[in-house]
């Protein structure tokens, strides 16, 4: 069976739920983590999204994740989910398959897909237009991709990159 794909109300916990995995995550990682962000939708105040708390660790290089890194991630309820096709990034999931709480992003700090995280995220806080249109387009995506999780990401993507394109121009 599908995920269902449900957009839900903003919820304030979703700040204080991201807070106490990052305390977790940064004494497990303490020696290959430059920076932890909370990321996606639950990172912005007053958006409704997936309640799914996606997070982002920086680390110098990829190989800073060892084995050992892995273990104690595991431990945290973090597994590991290999994804060769995305080379600049590992990947953890905390909750069952397609039935995720949390997502954890490892990427290379200040990278372009770390930038372009960062991004995409400060656009949507600072500009409530650009939030209530990202609002709107998902709730109409929610509906149209009900029962098709990875339809109603891709669907997403053409605004996403289209704010990442705005903000890196006001960036230069």
């Amino acid at each position: 069976m599908k995920e269902v794909v449900v957009v839900s109300k903003y919820d304030p916990n979703w700040v204080e739920d991201y807070n106490v995995e990052r305390e977790k995550i940064k004494r497990v990682l303490t020696n290959i983590c430059v920076d932890l962000e909370h990321i996606g939708s639950t990172s912005v105040p007053g958006l409704g999204a997936k309640p799914l708390i996606d997070m982002m660790v920086g680390v110098r290089v990829l190989d800073d994740v060892q084995p050992v890194h892995i273990e104690a991630l595991a431990e945290l309820g973090y597994e590991y989910v290999p994804k060769p096709e995305f080379k600049e990034r590992l990947f953890f999931r905390k909750g069952k398959w397609r039935a995720g709480t949390h997502h954890l992003h490892v990427y290379r700090y200040k990278s372009k897909e770390w930038n372009d995280n960062l991004l995409f995220r400060n656009a949507l806080r600072m500009d409530p237009e650009v939030m209530l249109a990202y609002y709107a387009l998902k709730k109409k995506l929610e509906q149209q991709f009900r029962h098709d999780r990875i339809g109603y990401t891709a669907a997403k993507a053409p605004f996403i990159q289209s704010i990442i394109q705005k903000a890196r121009l006001q960036e230069e």
